[in-house]
């Protein structure tokens, strides 16, 4: 937004909500948005550009696993760490999907359910920028099923050999360790499984079998890197295995890590767009006037501002209800699919009042609109989160 648009915070004062600690780590996340991010980021985007140096300033920083305690993380709370969320996908979804990806997901994984030789291998360099994890869970048959995993892993001596396909895997060629996880058969129960179970592996990234390409051809966060991953006959020690999760449910714990901050991040899409359509509303004239003095455009205007607005309190409300323990999967849900289905319906309306504009990169809106799509898609579509809450509410899964 420029420095002549009325500021959209001069209305509804959500900073009084807020403790002077999270303002702090706002205004960190905004300046780097702001300063490194968005003054290259149309090109990145035009160009299909990721730029691993910017990881070290987000870990320099305190970015990355932030909401997570010990080994070199920050510990901020989970107000905090949506804010950041918010204003790093105010300038491009590819940034804040890369600090979901190392530390809602990765991080997560190892500090949720890895032993304590892990944690300290994995998570310091990962909180400095130093190393960069991957979270490889989707397949190619189809992401919204996990328990329809065929990615096996088998036990041989002192060995786990992994075998199997990933796809949409972010940042797993630039990564230097998966979480790869696998369904593990054990029907005798020699190596603890008592059966099929799923299981997840930290796999460094060099270990002979493990390729990452990248998946070309996007027309969305096409300044973020996601690959396919192809697991042949990949041979990891038997430490390699994260003792703590077992079944679904350690994949899940870290796709809801994920799916909180997306409820934040999207909002900072959203506010972008608003933030340009009314800058150009402002300064566009048509028929001897600015184009905000018509009342349809206006009326947009409000309608945008007042989804915006909500969606923030939305994502507050959850957070105070996750610093206290209190968060459901059900409530994370609602937060997900209202901020991604009304961040996409702003971007369109903005996009509108751009008119013929609005389609080119001089307004970052048309971006997020793609953008805003896959995360439409990824932890969780929005079909899948209406059978969550629907789940919460009826208590019948139709899944």
């Amino acid at each position: 937004m420029t420095a002549t648009a009325p500021r959209i915070d001069s209305v509804f004062d959500l900073d009084a909500l807020l403790t002077e600690e999270e303002r702090e780590w706002q205004q960190r996340a905004r300046a780097i948005a702001q300063e490194q991010i968005a003054p290259i980021i149309e090109d990145d985007f035009e160009n299909k550009h990721f730029r691993r140096e910017l990881v070290k300033v987000l870990g320099d920083a305190g970015l990355l696993g932030m909401h997570l305690q010990g080994y070199g993380c920050a510990g901020a709370g989970a107000v905090a760490y949506g804010l950041v969320c918010l204003e790093l996908e105010a300038a491009d979804s590819g940034w804040r999907t890369f600090v979901s990806v190392q530390g809602s997901l990765a991080m997560s994984a190892i500090h949720k359910y890895g032993s304590e030789e892990q944690k300290q291998q994995w998570l310091p360099g990962m909180a400095a920028g130093d190393l960069i994890g991957c979270f490889a869970l989707t397949e190619p048959q189809g992401g919204s099923d996990p328990a329809a995993m065929t990615t096996t892993a088998r036990r041989e001596g002192d060995e786990w050999v992994i075998d199997g396909a990933k796809r949409w895997i972010g940042l797993a060629s630039l990564a230097d360790v998966a979480v790869v996880w696998a369904r593990v058969d054990d029907p005798s129960g020699a190596f603890g499984e008592g059966g099929a179970a799923v299981r997840g592996f930290l796999v460094p990234t060099s270990t002979a079998g493990f390729t990452a390409t990248p998946i070309d051809g996007k027309l969305s966060m096409r300044a973020s890197v996601q690959c396919d991953v192809d697991l042949d006959g990949v041979r990891v020690p038997a430490d390699a295995i994260l003792p703590g999760a077992r079944g679904l449910s350690g994949p899940f714990g870290c796709l809801n890590e994920a799916r909180y901050g997306i409820v934040w991040g999207a909002m900072g899409a959203a506010r972008s767009c608003l933030e340009s359509a009314l800058e150009r509303s402002t300064t566009r004239e048509v028929f001897g006037k600015p184009i905000g003095a018509n009342q349809l455009t206006q009326a947009k205007l409000a309608d945008m501002f007042v989804e915006v607005e909500k969606g923030v309190l939305l994502a507050l409300h959850l957070g105070r209800l996750k610093e206290r323990g209190a968060l459901t999967p059900a409530q994370i849900s609602v937060g997900k699919l209202n901020s991604v289905r009304e961040a996409l319906e702003i971007a369109h309306q903005a996009r509108s009042i751009l008119a013929g504009d609005g389609i080119t990169n001089a307004f970052p809106v048309m971006r997020h609109a793609a953008n805003l799509e896959s995360v439409r898609t990824y932890e969780g579509t929005d079909e899948i989160h209406q059978l969550v809450i629907g789940r919460a509410l009826t208590g019948i899964a139709a899944f």
